[in-house]
């Protein structure tokens, strides 16, 4: 019988995390940012030039913000796993009773768990045991700071690619209305989308990006129009 693999929500959470993080801050910043320019009675052409700066900034800074704080969180891992070796190879007795505390902790009594405890040091990588055991971590499996940036570029790119083009090839008296309405259908598609593959309440999490995504482009919109009596 071969053995049963289960699949657990979240091994998901890292890419999603990025993924939906980008996407939703393209469709928001942009949305926002091709309203409030359209909002000031500025030319066609300056608001399609704006949201394309918007686009191309949004998706690099994304990237770099996501680069350096998925590489800070590697080097932490990295730190400590490094440590867990030294103690390994400096302290073996001292780490094979931290793990067998962990196991006795766990429900186990002691003499079992310090012979689990012995098995797993001696059979086993020590290592990744008590990385497991101890850090919570998974050597082959650390946080991937290229991957991440990629992801976050690309999701923010095509989330800001929607706005963008609806106010680029819409109706002129339709514009706004489009631009609007279908960021904020995209932005609940992409709550609910996440919300169900993270196993989530759905309802919770559309309201939550639908508030959040009608604020800024409202807010923006408002603020454009200001600006644009004023100047």
């Amino acid at each position: 019988m071969k053995p049963h693999r289960e699949t657990h929500r979240a091994e998901r959470a890292g890419w999603l995390r990025a993924a939906v993080l980008g996407a939703n801050d393209g469709i928001v910043s942009t949305a926002s940012l091709v309203l409030g320019v359209a909002a000031s009675d500025a030319t066609p052409s300056a608001v399609v030039t704006a949201g394309l700066a918007g686009l191309v900034g949004g998706a690099l800074s994304m990237a770099a913000g996501e680069y350096v704080s998925v590489s800070s969180q590697r080097d932490v891992e990295q730190a400590d796993l490094a440590r867990e070796r030294r103690e390994l190879r400096e302290q073996p007795e001292h780490e094979l009773e931290e793990l067998t505390l962990i196991y006795a902790n766990m429900g186990l009594d002691r003499a079992l768990a310090e012979r689990v405890a012995q098995a797993l040091t001696k059979n086993g990588d020590p290592l990744r045991v008590h990385a497991r055991e101890e850090l919570g971590l998974d050597p082959d499996d650390l946080a991937e700071p290229t991957r991440a940036a990629l992801v976050s570029a690309l999701s923010f790119a095509l989330g800001a690619a929607l706005p963008l083009s609806v106010m680029a090839l819409a109706p002129a008296a339709l514009r706004t209305t489009l631009t609007l309405s279908s960021g904020l259908a995209t932005l609940a598609l992409l709550g609910g989308t996440s919300a169900w593959l993270g196993g989530a309440a759905i309802p919770r999490a559309v309201a939550r990006v639908l508030v959040g995504g009608a604020l800024a482009m409202g807010l923006t919109f408002a603020l454009g129009a200001w600006f644009g009596t004023m100047l």
